[in-house]
């Protein structure tokens, strides 16, 4: 029974034997509106929607569409499956080079191999640039002859490869591996990153994990950021290389950011606390006899330059300070007024 070609919103589409009606597509070719077209026949079983992707689906296509779709992730290929098939591509006569007389070194294809990434498409295309490129006295594929037909490396970059190459970069300064959190930036930028994406995200992390453990950091890479904006690529790398280092074998904590977001917790979920009497401004006319400002001891006219004062009217503890880096010398000093406290209490 032969199928008939039809129109179907807009695009042409395919009736099977079974009456369903089916087109293999690039899917994130679709936009939003017309995933939603199709929706409905997806839902209802009188479309069979099968296609295939380079995106990744969850970005690409509308959640509900996905929730109605069976995802299979194709990997990469491995090296060996790619040698593999350039060993087949040299001794196929008929699609591939097998009637040429060619001599082929084996680092050559394990290069190749490599080098792509787990696309075959791009190591055949160099093999086949490199073996035309040979001349009939000389008919030899090196390894020269494989890196200069594969000239510079297209590295796969879309979003998936965005957002896990910028997790990889975070979490490996979190984790104090320089060396790993050097690569994953020089995969970014060699794949055309942003640097000022770059620099952004070490800002953050040097104030998310290494914090005053190190204050240090946070000038770092912000210096380093300026320096994005100011000489830009391909120089901006040396400086941006600096701040990642130094992030990554930097003390860490995080207790400034887990400090304000339990505060702001606090905002969000309870009553909000009114500001203390003391502590409200008192230079308009007639705060004065609001009681504002009534109270308040002038830190710097004491000794040392601190005094035994409620500055939040409740009994809170937000930011603790860790043993690590300078932050333990924050600990000691905070430790040491809080005894003060309460030996005048």
């Amino acid at each position: 029974m032969r199928s008939r070609q039809s129109q179907r919103n807009g695009f042409p589409i395919e009736q099977t034997p079974r009456g369903a009606w089916s087109r293999p597509t690039q899917l994130h070719h679709f936009n939003k509106t017309q995933q939603d077209v199709l929706l409905p026949d997806v839902e209802a079983g009188v479309v069979a929607l099968i296609g295939a992707t380079t995106a990744n689906p969850f970005f690409a296509l509308v959640s509900a569409l996905v929730s109605r779709s069976q995802v299979f992730e194709f990997q990469a290929l491995t090296p060996q499956d790619v040698l593999s098939l350039l060993q087949r591509s040299l001794s196929d006569a008929e699609r591939g080079f097998g009637r040429r007389t060619v001599e082929i070194e084996a680092e050559a294809l394990e290069f190749l191999a490599e080098v792509c990434d787990g696309d075959a498409r791009r190591a055949l295309s160099a093999l086949e640039i490199g073996v035309l490129s040979l001349s009939e006295t000389d008919p030899v594929f090196t390894l020269a002859v494989a890196q200069e037909s594969i000239q510079k490396k297209a590295i796969q970059y879309g979003d998936d490869e965005h957002y896990d190459a910028a997790s990889a970069l975070i979490k490996s300064m979190r984790g104090s591996d320089p060396d790993a959190a050097i690569y994953w930036m020089a995969r970014m930028l060699e794949a055309g990153e942003d640097p000022r994406f770059i620099a952004r995200r070490v800002v953050i992390a040097a104030s998310e994990d290494v914090g005053n453990a190190d204050p240090q950091a946070l000038l770092v890479a912000t210096a380093a950021a300026d320096a994005v904006d100011r000489i830009g690529l391909p120089e901006c790398r040396i400086p941006l290389a600096q701040a990642v280092t130094y992030i990554a074998t930097a003390p860490k904590s995080n207790a400034a950011y887990t400090a304000i977001d339990a505060a702001a917790a606090d905002v969000r979920q309870q009553r909000v606390i009114p500001v203390p009497m003391h502590l409200r401004d008192a230079h308009y006319k007639g705060a004065k006899q609001l009681g504002h400002g009534e109270g308040y001891e002038y830190s710097h006219n004491s000794e040392g330059g601190w005094v035994d004062q409620d500055y939040l009217g409740v009994d809170r503890t937000y930011y603790e300070p860790t043993d690590r880096g300078y932050e333990a010398e924050i600990k000691r000093r905070m430790d040491d007024l809080r005894d003060r406290r309460r030996r005048d209490d």
